[in-house]
């Protein structure tokens, strides 16, 4: 039997964290269809493309854009504090359930420079955006900012839509109260660094939003557990 030492030293990350990366990597290396039908690569291996990412509900939380290897820029995000967004609490990695990606295949040997292939992607992530925001409860995602402004019409291509947490950690982790819990704790870090720094709009709007799905979810577990009939009178009380 391992003594004190031993368990402190373990080398392993714990089992949610571990369930995460295996879950993660498990979703990237998806094959992807093409519009044509044709298998070309794995999803996280595309350079150019647009993500979202949605919470236990299925809500749409944050939409973003890339112009590195679509797994590159995903795993920064959910596995470590290198992005603004987690590391000024505007994006919980706990929170994300499921992925959405839309890569954009013709531009795979193109430039990062190549203005064509900017101006389509910015177009999709304006169309994406736009997309989340109409299929959202609160009509707002977490975006600290609003994407570029496009002119270009574009039509939304194939997409691929998984999970990247496993029944153990969805039973863990999207238990409501510990959900309230943690997003009561980023809106206070959110909240810390709006009062320490002089900040845009765009981090009020996301405290703001943050708000309001956090007393969605508080209204939700209250009601669900009886609402007012739950709560006892004065002579309830023992004596």
């Amino acid at each position: 039997m391992p003594n004190k030492v031993d368990r402190i030293n373990i080398k392993v990350p714990p089992f949610e964290t571990q369930e995460l990366r295996e879950q993660l990597v498990a979703f990237l290396d998806q094959d992807f269809q093409t519009e044509t039908g044709r298998i070309s690569q794995k999803i996280g291996n595309y350079t150019w493309g647009v993500y979202a990412f949605f919470d236990y509900d299925g809500e749409p939380i944050y939409v973003g854009q890339t112009k590195e290897q679509i797994k590159t820029r995903i795993r920064r995000h959910l596995t470590n504090q290198r992005t603004d967004a987690v590391a000024m609490s505007v994006l919980d990695p706990f929170e994300v359930a499921e992925i959405e990606v839309w890569p954009l295949p013709e531009f795979e040997k193109t430039e990062k420079s190549n203005l064509d292939a900017i101006a389509k992607l910015n177009a999709l992530e304006k169309a994406v955006y736009e997309l989340a925001i109409s299929r959202s409860q609160f009509n707002a995602v977490l975006n600290e900012k609003d994407p570029i402004a496009s002119s270009l019409k574009i039509t939304i291509p194939p997409s691929l839509r998984g999970s990247v947490v496993s029944e153990q950690v969805r039973k863990l982790r999207g238990h409501p109260d510990l959900r309230i819990a943690r997003r009561a704790l980023i809106i206070s870090k959110l909240a810390q660094v709006i009062s320490e720094r002089d900040v845009q709009g765009g981090l009020r709007r996301v405290l703001y939003v943050q708000a309001r799905r956090l007393a969605w979810l508080a209204d939700q577990r209250y009601a669900s557990l009886g609402g007012p009939a739950i709560v006892p009178t004065e002579n309830d009380r023992e004596s």
